[in-house]
């Protein structure tokens, strides 16, 4: 698992070789500010040699950060990950893996019935109630959590350093937010008692919309509510201390809603979901940062002239890491040519608060 002193001695290693903050606290440790997605690519042998040799070039060029989700390519992503881990010459403590549980995954490739497939798999052997099963393919109950969890561990054949809660909104499609928010709370319980049984370090959620839209969207939870409902469950589990620890959600030039929306209660008014989880001590991992590879050819021309970079690819990143509160902008590649290029970003300083404010002005 990731460690402080490893962490700090990876970037020793590689510091002198990037711009100013480019790698951010997380813990008693350190994480690079560009990290390595996984979601992307079809379920083939030839997209698993890419992501290897992507995740082998990332750790070499100083990015120490790997996200998945059991659900990725059909757990290949995961597998992927894991014997990634197993070639590498840098040490497993230097490097934060981080996975997801909550849609149904497949197994190594797509079944030619879904739903006989998830029935046959989950429903049937009892791991799935299927009342908690929300558009046939997503759940967060506490035993499926579970079993995900037992799955990604043996997928990853190592520690998983951040497991997230996937898309908790996609339940509330057929459940009210209270509902959600107790089966959260029930399913925290169980996270809290394997984080204290060592099989991962932190916990979190990972989110498409639930956090950066209006308080009326269909969509929405509060992350303050998450955040007493993970201290609800620590108590119940008597771990003395929640693991909740970072949350996930789209952030780019063209998706800035978590910075500019006032989505979250405040003590004095309505705040940006990043305003609120830097107070109340949350860590930010950002996804779709070059918004899946739609801006790798033009950015806003206010934007681009004041974001360093050689590409549009690395001002767009460089955007994305600027926002207040981020620790990690992830990038998903299959490629080790852009994983250089993406990399090479974090060489060029980020901007100011006060340049990022005066350029995308926040609420309030």
């Amino acid at each position: 698992m990731a460690t402080g002193p490893a962490t700090w001695e990876y970037r020793d290693d590689h510091y002198e070789e990037f711009g100013r903050t480019y790698f951010r606290r997380y813990g008693d440790g350190l994480l690079s500010s560009i990290g390595l997605g996984t979601y992307l690519g079809e379920p083939t042998d030839d997209v698993d040699e890419g992501y290897e040799a992507a995740i082998l070039r990332a750790l070499e060029c100083g990015s120490n950060v790997i996200d998945t989700a059991i659900n990725y390519r059909c757990q290949r992503s995961e597998r992927v990950v894991g014997r990634s881990l197993e070639r590498t010459d840098v040490d497993r403590d230097a490097i934060f893996v981080a996975t997801k549980g909550g849609f149904v995954p497949f197994d190594g490739e797509r079944p030619d019935d879904p739903g006989e497939y998830v029935r046959e798999t989950y429903v049937e052997p009892g791991l799935v109630d299927r009342e908690d099963l929300v558009a046939g393919s997503h759940c967060i109950a506490p035993d499926y959590i579970e079993d995900q969890l037992d799955r990604s561990l043996e997928n990853l054949d190592t520690h998983v350093d951040l497991y997230y809660v996937h898309n908790p909104e996609t339940q509330l499609r057929e459940r009210s937010r209270e509902t959600v928010y107790d089966q959260l709370e029930a399913t925290f319980v169980r996270l809290e008692e394997r984080a204290a049984a060592g099989d991962l370090s932190h916990y979190g959620v990972a989110t498409w919309e639930a956090f950066r839209i209006p308080e009326d969207h269909p969509s929405y939870l509060s992350i303050g509510e998450i955040v007493e409902r993970a201290r609800a469950a620590s108590r119940e589990a008597g771990t003395g201390g929640t693991h909740f620890r970072a949350i996930q959600l789209p952030f780019n030039v063209a998706m800035a809603d978590a910075f500019t929306v006032a989505s979250q209660p405040g003590p004095e008014g309505p705040q940006s979901v990043l305003q609120f989880a830097t107070e109340a001590g949350l860590n930010v991992f950002t996804s779709a940062s070059i918004a899946q590879g739609e801006l790798t050819n033009d950015l806003p021309e206010d934007v681009a002239t004041v974001l360093e970079g050689d590409s549009p690819v690395q001002r767009a990143i460089n955007f994305a890491r600027s926002a207040p509160g981020v620790t990690t902008s992830l990038v998903g590649t299959s490629r080790p040519e852009h994983v250089e290029e993406n990399v090479d970003a974090g060489r060029f300083d980020p901007l100011g608060a006060s340049t990022f404010d005066d350029l995308f002005v926040g609420p309030g």
